[in-house]
């Protein structure tokens, strides 16, 4: 329901307070999981769009914990296109013969519920993971200006992952 534009499309994004919404109510929803030594962040830079971190030790038996496994997400949208049926639009979610319409129901806020909903599943198992932190960026549908500056800022909270799974964003090229 929040109309979270992305600051290449919503110049005032900081007065409209959208993006502050959206990142609360994600930040909300992460403190809430069962999940063993979540800490959970919202980092500001001066200038820059606000990035939400979860950081999650080891878990399990034959975890690692000198590995770091880094899922990424964000949770800025792109302007709503036209075109949607009567009923249907882009801020307000519609359950319809089990299917959710809505911006946003199948991009940007989702990478951050899906990495830790899988985590919380992994560890109510009891199966094991390696440390796992969780970025989500507010400026990815506007080509990631806030991004790098943000990763130098939380490097040594992120250290050196060993694997990056990339829930959601361009590849302009492989290099």
């Amino acid at each position: 329901r929040i109309p979270n534009v992305s600051v290449a499309y919503d110049a005032d994004w900081e007065a409209h307070g959208h993006m502050d919404r959206a990142v609360e109510l994600a930040r909300e929803w992460c403190v809430e999981r069962a999940i063993a030594g979540l800490t959970v962040s919202v980092e500001r830079l001066p200038g820059r769009t606000p990035v939400l971190l979860c950081d999650i030790p080891a878990f399990g038996a034959a975890a690692s914990s000198d590995r770091t496994v880094l899922l990424y997400g964000h949770l800025d949208k792109q302007p709503p296109m036209h075109g949607w049926r009567a009923g249907l639009g882009p801020w307000e979610p519609v359950i319809e013969d089990g299917r959710l319409y809505g911006r946003g129901g199948a991009d940007d806020g989702y990478a951050t519920f899906a990495s830790l909903a899988a985590i919380e599943a992994l560890q109510a198992a009891g199966a094991s993971h390696a440390r796992c932190v969780v970025i989500a960026e507010c400026s990815e549908e506007s080509g990631s200006p806030d991004l790098p500056a943000h990763l130098q800022a939380l490097g040594d909270r992120i250290g050196n992952p060993s694997l990056v799974v990339c829930l959601d964003s361009g590849c302009a090229t492989y290099d």
